[in-house]
């Protein structure tokens, strides 16, 4: 393919290199002469390992080439890669200036160059952009009445995974290859862009392509501080936290997994909040701050706090509880955010009931049993003995548990409003009117 990449900085250079390497057609465009003249020169304008190699092997062969001129680069061009910066505001809030740009570059140029043969371009952001740039940014610059005649444009994103320092590496073997299109052309474009990965490509919505960089820049910085926290708690007692951190990360079945990393409802139990808890105490009685650790239950905090307003907004006064239990198939009620709201919403007034296809106050025991009589007692009360009975008029339903009777008796019912905290429900259910997710 005859590509044009914009912005030759780390991102552009590595992924010029690449495309270069396996047959593409590539100009690099750059506003700084000095990038280009170097990358001409047969050097990369970035510091990282094996790209200089790449670089003078594929300006040698003719397939790769670099300008300060958008008009050379977007001759008869099938698809341009927009790789420029993205950075922070003052208030934090992403600059889109480079984007906006380089996006009119791309338009205006059409103007003065010659299609490609097939007279469809596709516009890629390589760049890392907030959810809706595509939307209101990146497809309006390429309205059909924008255009001039001659060519058609459909627009993407394709978020990178690059770690500076292993680019090469990362750009030939990537955790994954994700594409947020509408147009099928471009769709097709990007897996002929892409081919020589052999990875199957996922194709999403654009606004879901944008989400995910953030998505998981944001966990590779929870996961640096969350290591940093530990080392700064365990070390006052004495205890190599290395060790204990590569101990943790034998463990594929849950700490490196994709255990927990759905999106749904706050934690609870007898263990995430008691030993939180517990490492906070640890921490000020030895000085130490672990503002991670500490804003992980304010957060949980704020995820029940907010069920609770968002149905109080509703105005309706009638709530079924689908689900007592902290977790799905267990008689456990030790802090289990779904007993909270159930306390909440009776504090406000409302009328509740609930139905837990597991939870039977007269067949628990041990410390549940005791955690039930001390300070739930009351709720006993508020429990039916079927589904239909929970959910008998009912305006608002809240469904925790995918128990085959319990959703079988929601569809029946056909409450005013939904709101799933399980997220594992399936489509019969959530195709019923007033469904809600509760983070979706």
């Amino acid at each position: 393919m005859r590509v044009a990449i914009f912005g030759l900085g780390y991102v552009g250079a590595v992924t010029a290199a690449g495309l270069a390497a396996r047959g593409h057609d590539v100009v690099g465009v750059d506003v700084d002469a000095g990038k280009v003249a170097t990358l001409n020169e047969g050097r990369a304008p970035v510091v990282e390992p094996g790209v200089d190699e790449l670089v003078a092997e594929s300006v040698a062969s003719g397939r790769l080439r670099a300008t300060t001129d958008v008009t050379e680069a977007m001759d008869r061009a099938d698809l341009s890669l927009v790789c420029v910066g993205t950075p922070s505001r003052s208030r934090g809030d992403t600059d889109l200036g480079f984007i906006t740009r380089v996006l009119s570059q791309i338009r205006d140029a059409m103007s003065v160059v010659r299609p490609p043969a097939s007279g469809f371009h596709s516009v890629v952001i390589r760049s890392t952009v907030p959810p809706g740039t595509g939307a209101t940014v990146v497809a309006p610059a390429f309205a059909e009445d924008l255009l001039p005649a001659g060519w058609s444009v459909g627009t993407a994103m394709c978020p990178e995974f690059l770690r500076e320092g292993s680019g090469m590496d990362d750009f030939f073997a990537p955790p994954m290859v994700v594409v947020g299109a509408q147009d099928p052309r471009t769709r097709e474009h990007c897996e002929e862009l892409l081919g020589f990965l052999g990875l199957p490509i996922h194709h999403v919505d654009v606004a879901t392509a944008e989400s995910l960089k953030y998505a998981c820049n944001a966990y590779h910085a929870v996961k640096v501080t969350f290591a940093n926290e530990m080392g700064r708690i365990f070390s006052q007692f004495g205890v190599d936290s290395r060790t204990v951190m590569e101990l943790f990360c034998e463990d594929h079945k849950l700490n490196i997994s994709t255990s927990y990393l759905r999106p749904g409802f706050a934690f609870g139990g007898s263990c995430l909040p008691k030993d939180l808890r517990a490492l906070q105490s640890m921490a000020r009685a030895n000085g130490v701050d672990l503002p991670l650790v500490s804003s992980t239950l304010v957060s949980n905090e704020l995820t029940v706090r907010s069920l609770v307003d968002r149905v109080l907004e509703t105005g309706y006064r009638r709530v079924a509880i689908l689900g007592l239990s902290f977790k799905m198939n267990t008689d456990d009620l030790r802090e289990s955010p779904n007993l909270e709201i159930a306390e909440r919403f009776l504090g406000k007034g409302l009328e509740v009931r609930i139905y837990d296809p597991v939870v039977n106050p007269a067949k628990l025991v041990g410390a549940n049993r005791e955690y039930f009589e001390s300070r739930l007692s009351h709720v006993n009360r508020l429990l039916a003995g079927h589904p239909d009975e929970a959910l008998a008029e009912a305006d608002v339903v809240i469904v925790a548990t995918s128990d085959a009777a319990c959703l079988a008796a929601l569809r029946r019912a056909a409450p005013a409003l939904v709101l799933d905290i399980n997220g594992r429900l399936g489509h019969d259910v959530e195709s019923i009117a007033g469904y809600q997710g509760v983070s979706w």
